[in-house]
């Protein structure tokens, strides 16, 4: 067996034409006809009235922040089992990330424990989506209305997610995507932020472009922004991968039904594999994820992966324990054991569109020989 990597994307649409107009009409810096379209069919599809394509995830978290006048002295609550890439907005715009731990059986932020971290201070909730299954959307929407808090809803891994039949990225004041690519939909590097108010999405296109001013001189800026932009090339890749999001979703699932006949024998071994469904979603399955029972366990199966050329890679590491916090002395004394135990012991196994059914059999019976 060739080696199977953790993610192969799967590029088999009308990626090449796309590209190629772009080539051959010369449009291929962040000017041109693909970005337009990209913005309007993603934010159409997701169910926003504006779409806002940037250079990638991180930077549309950025753009996020500012452009709800996050900043110094505010406070924004988040979960800390995630990507470092929201927090580091928030430090980075001035604020104070406040975290809360993550509910045992969707990975997601455990909402129940939000209420109790809301201050005066605090001015948003940024929840994240994790994995496959998307958070309980309807309590922290009763918490944003009841306190008057902004809502950051990331998206980045949640393409084509549903919850109550709504689509993910479609709540709350500000959405944001990723496009790299491991995500559903890939434009290499990219993103985007969604929302449905005009001002909001006037002024995140202006941050994303240097803040350049509409009128006036064009070379004298009264604000810092970015430059954020995402290329006409980027944008025509991303168009020709969302015109496949419904086949390449039920290939997902499909995936996930794969792994999950597979791997149930590892239940008995006390391996945690992910919900299949909860009762406001289905599993869209972005990685097809596994907790072990202990550390040494994880780190066992996962050299016997690795000696098989198989890819693999970790869960995320909680905030609360990320070094560079911790020089900056943050999170002090704080401890999140659920988010803990899902940092040392979680990981996944290869979950890429361009993965084989061969593959995920090769993949399912190294992992029940070995566990």
């Amino acid at each position: 067996m060739k080696p199977i990597p953790v993610n192969t994307p799967l590029l088999n649409g009308n990626e090449l034409k796309y590209l190629t107009e772009c080539i051959n009409t010369g449009w291929i810096s962040s000017e041109g006809p693909f970005i337009t379209k990209f913005e309007e069919n993603f934010s159409r599809y997701i169910g926003r009235a504006h779409g806002i394509a940037v250079s990638n995830g991180s930077a549309a978290l950025d753009i996020a922040i500012k452009a709800l006048n996050i900043g110094q002295g505010d406070e924004v609550i988040m979960p800390t089992f995630t990507i470092i890439s929201p927090a580091q907005s928030i430090v980075t715009a001035g604020a104070m990330p406040v975290l809360i731990d993550s509910d045992p059986l969707t990975w997601n932020i455990d909402v129940t424990q939000i209420e109790a971290k809301i201050t005066p201070r605090t001015k948003a909730i940024l929840i994240v989506h994790i994995y496959g299954l998307p958070v309980d959307m309807d309590p922290i929407l009763a918490l944003a209305q009841k306190y008057k808090l902004k809502i950051i809803e990331d998206a980045a891994e949640m393409h084509g997610q549903t919850y109550k039949g709504k689509m993910c990225g479609g709540f709350g004041d500000i959405s944001i995507f990723s496009f790299y690519p491991n995500k559903h939909i890939t434009t290499g590097e990219g993103g985007m932020l969604l929302t449905n108010n005009k001002e909001l999405a006037e002024r995140c296109k202006k941050l994303r472009n240097l803040c350049f001013e509409p009128e006036g001189p064009r070379f004298v800026h009264h604000e810092i922004g970015w430059n954020y932009r995402m290329t006409n090339l980027q944008a025509a890749l991303g168009l020709a991968q969302l015109e496949q999001i419904n086949g390449f979703i039920k290939t997902k699932r499909a995936m996930g039904t794969a792994y999950h006949k597979g791997l149930s024998i590892l239940q008995t071994k006390h391996y945690q594999l992910p919900l299949e469904k909860t009762d406001f979603s289905e599993n869209i399955y972005w990685v097809f994820g596994l907790v072990a029972p202990s550390i040494k366990e994880k780190e066992r199966l996962v050299n016997v992966l690795t000696a098989n050329k198989i890819g693999t890679r970790p869960f995320f590491w909680c905030m609360h324990e990320q070094p560079v916090f911790k020089k900056m002395g943050l999170f002090k004394n704080e401890n999140y054991p659920v988010a803990e135990r899902l940092a040392r012991n979680g990981f996944y196994v290869p979950s890429g569109l361009g993965l084989s059914l061969e593959e995920i059999d090769y993949v399912t019976a190294q992992l029940t020989n070995h566990a």
